[in-house]
């Protein structure tokens, strides 16, 4: 990531964001291990001003997750993060749920993400998170796939987070001008 980015001041929203977190595992959503990922993303995107109304947790299935999201998306959630099932073991099946819900594909959020976890482990490079919008205009929503892992969410919090107001603010305003009315 450039100094230019990570000095980058962040533009806040000024109403809160409703928000929706989803933890996806199989051992959080059986009660055989805590969930730390999900809450501490509820956490830190509280400080950009994303209010979450539910913390959800599924097993690693395509049709659970998908669930969550539509749940998620039904209740007004305007930004959704799901921690977990982004890896390549078989049971690795966020992307697979989430894809059907984007339409326009944020591929510069997802890289720098991955970008940002390798810093701290080569295992970054294979998360297959995706990140996307489910419609352009007033009524849109961001979904982020971050990896299972608090190290993911803190990575995937700290480069969404600076760009969050703006996606939101496009996401619910009048499109740009054209060049020559903006004239």
């Amino acid at each position: 990531m450039t100094e230019q980015f990570t000095d980058h001041v962040a533009h806040r929203p000024t109403e809160p964001i409703a928000g929706a977190v989803i933890t996806v595992s199989d051992r959080c959503a059986a009660g055989t291990e805590e969930d730390t990922s999900g809450p501490l993303a509820v956490r830190l995107l509280a400080e950009y001003g994303v209010e979450n109304r539910d913390l959800i947790v599924v097993p690693d299935e395509v049709d659970h997750i998908a669930s969550a999201l539509q749940e998620a998306l039904s209740a007004g959630a305007r930004i959704i993060l799901t921690t977990g099932g982004t890896g390549i073991s078989p049971r690795d099946c966020t992307p697979e749920a989430t894809k059907p819900y984007i339409s326009t594909h944020l591929d510069g959020l997802a890289h720098e993400i991955r970008l940002r976890g390798l810093k701290s482990t080569p295992l970054a490079c294979l998360s297959r998170g995706l990140v996307g919008i489910t419609a352009r205009g007033a009524g849109g929503s961001l979904i982020v796939n971050a990896p299972g892992s608090n190290g993911g969410v803190q990575d995937t919090v700290e480069v969404l987070g600076p760009v969050l107001g703006h996606i939101i603010e496009q996401l619910s305003g009048p499109a740009h001008p054209k060049a020559d009315e903006a004239k």
